[in-house]
């Protein structure tokens, strides 16, 4: 969710009620500790976010351990380490995934971190580097013993990327191999998805991230069933006032130009299963300014609420092919360097 769970939009999901814990895009501790702004700037948060993680990666014990005690000073709540990047840009360098084939230096990662700061700690994994190494139960137990607080794991390998399905098998592996609580990660985007994780792994959280793209009350929903109530259904109108609601956060925060973009790559994960979403993102997509922006968002939902239809009236099952992001490169690529709970 690198380029994707920054201060704008974890805020935007945070006010849809139900997120247990926001989590700060992954952060570059090479950035960090040698003063990069784009790196500090990725520490922001709002009060109305907490708690929070800042989740950070890098290979190095002493520029993590540093790292580590700039975001607890700024206030974090959570101290995340990223074990699960995939990016090779990341990898190259021992970070993300890349401590899967070094756990000796994981290892002294997380006792370095551990004795820098007072905040918890806690760890994101993938289940192994590849299909033939998988070695999350071992992490997890060291990682239990060096001190971490929390093990996340997104049930797929490196070598998998976003490939596949994830396998939350291993996740209730580790539950049942550790004390601490664990939590999952991977293709939940639907409620249903989420309960059946829920019982088939005994895990104690569920992270989502593309799946809150697509739903922004898809936590609360959770919430509600967990609960004993009916899951909310946002009305035509919630769903207009959340779009333009973001894009009023991001005008606030970027230049125009940089907010299209954003607001284009939301609007691409969340139309998929709107009447007409297609042909909605199509105008979204060549609209060139705020205004056009703002004239297409009120004409599409206006033409729904008075025609309970848009353009070819279709309903999509699967997100275009255009629309898929699948690799923190998306970030890494846009910034040179570097995603809620993902």
């Amino acid at each position: 969710m690198a380029g994707v769970t920054d201060y704008t939009f974890r805020r935007l999901i945070k006010r849809r009620g139900g997120v247990g814990l926001s989590v700060s895009e992954f952060i570059s501790v090479e950035g960090l500790t040698r003063s990069n702004p784009k790196s500090h700037r990725q520490m922001r948060f709002a009060e109305e976010e907490r708690p929070f993680a800042v989740q950070i990666f890098g290979g190095q014990p002493e520029r993590m351990g540093m790292a580590a005690e700039m975001a607890e000073e700024v206030g974090a709540d959570i101290l995340d380490v990223n074990c699960g990047c995939p990016a090779p840009k990341v990898v190259k360098n021992g970070g993300g995934s890349g401590l899967l084939k070094d756990l000796p230096r994981l290892e002294t990662i997380l006792k370095e971190i551990k004795k820098s700061i007072s905040i918890p700690l806690t760890l994101k994994l993938r289940t192994g580097f590849t299909d033939s190494t998988i070695n999350c139960v071992e992490a997890a137990k060291m990682a239990e013993q060096c001190g971490v607080e929390h093990i996340q794991l997104h049930g797929r390998t490196k070598e998998q990327g976003y490939k596949g399905l994830a396998n939350w098998d291993l996740v209730r592996q580790i539950k049942e191999a550790v004390k601490i609580p664990v939590s999952g990660n991977g293709d939940v985007t639907s409620i249903e998805n989420a309960l059946r994780r829920f019982e088939e792994t005994g895990c104690d959280g569920i992270l989502i991230g593309r799946g809150a793209m697509q739903n922004p009350w898809i936590f609360r929903q959770i919430q509600d069933v967990t609960q004993g109530r009916a899951p909310y259904q946002p009305s035509l109108e919630e769903k207009q006032a959340v779009l333009l609601e973001f894009f009023e956060l991001l005008s606030e925060d970027m230049p125009e130009m940089p907010a299209l973009g954003k607001m284009k790559q939301l609007a691409g994960q969340f139309t998929k299963g709107l009447v007409g979403g297609a042909q909605f993102r199509q105008t979204l997509y060549h609209s060139h300014s705020a205004r056009e922006i703002l004239d297409n968002i009120g004409v599409y939902f206006e033409t729904l609420t008075t025609h309970d239809t848009f353009g070819n009236g279709l309903t999509e099952i699967e997100a275009d092919s255009d629309l898929e992001f699948n690799s923190c490169d998306v970030s890494i690529n846009n910034s040179c360097e570097t995603a809620v709970a993902a």
